[in-house]
């Protein structure tokens, strides 16, 4: 025997559903509403957050090191990064906290395993972590940086890597005076896209949700932002994608050159 639902009743099962939800501590995504997404196109964002490694800092160095460490496979590059995000986000899930250049060094340890390539721990992080630490910026970032600057944006860096990572980072690439201040989610312990993250940023700042932009090169990145009320700007480098399900972002552009111009002009 089936039982129809009348729209009272659909309504009732939906808040019962939500409650249980809100019991459980699952917390459900709050993109912006249309009349927001429309009021806000035209309106600066306070502060501007930058995602650090391929958003700022090319990685075609680091990237270089990993596929030799993988007998020169670079068919294996994109699945080494993409099992670092999966165990960075197993870590947060699981409630554990790991430097991401750890994870990064485990996930190819794994990756190098299912190669019949054998590397330990250790050498694995000296594969990665060094390079990762002196990566240069992309060539348009510097210019388009100090063009946000003197129109009087807050730029803040947002980042997956440690606080020490991102400081050595920024002064081997020549960043470190461009930032107003720099924010690593291991001061949280929750990695990125997890919801927290952007809401603990935005309170670093003393700024609402909805006055916060991620600029970032990562469809997931961009994805975790929107779903925390958070603008975001897509940097459109080659092989980056955006996640189809999540809403698009107000700027899509393929280098920050193009973004920092649009910026200025709102």
């Amino acid at each position: 025997m089936f039982l129809k639902l009348t729209p009272m009743s659909s309504r009732r099962s939906f808040i019962k559903k939500a409650s249980l939800a809100g019991i459980a501590g699952i917390t459900t995504p709050t993109f912006a509403s249309a009349e927001e997404l429309s009021s806000t196109p035209n309106k600066r964002p306070k502060v501007l957050f930058f995602d650090v490694n391929e958003t700022l800092l090319d990685l075609t160095a680091m990237k270089t090191n990993v596929s030799n460490a993988l007998n020169g496979n670079t068919d294996l590059l994109k699945l080494w990064f993409t099992t670092m995000l999966q165990y960075s986000l197993v870590t947060t899930v699981t409630r554990q906290y790991d430097d991401f250049g750890k994870i990064g060094a485990a996930a190819l340890v794994m990756v190098a395993a299912n190669n019949n390539i054998k590397i330990s721990q250790k050498e694995a992080e000296n594969i990665i972590i060094p390079p990762l630490r002196s990566l240069p910026p992309h060539p348009e970032v510097i210019e388009a940086l100090e063009l946000l600057k003197k129109n009087n944006y807050t730029l803040v860096s947002f980042t997956n890597s440690s606080q020490k990572g991102v400081s050595t980072q920024f002064k081997n690439a020549g960043l470190t005076h461009y930032f107003d201040k720099m924010l690593s989610i291991d001061a949280l312990g929750k990695f990125k896209p997890h919801h927290e993250t952007y809401a603990w940023a935005s309170r670093q700042m003393n700024i609402e949700p909805s006055e916060s932009m991620l600029i970032a090169a990562h469809g997931w990145d961009i994805a975790g932002a929107l779903a925390a009320g958070w603008r975001a700007a897509f940097v459109n480098r080659p092989g980056a994608q955006l996640y189809p399900l999540a809403p698009s972002p107000e700027l899509n552009e393929f280098d920050l050159s193009r973004i920092s111009k649009k910026l200025i002009n709102l």
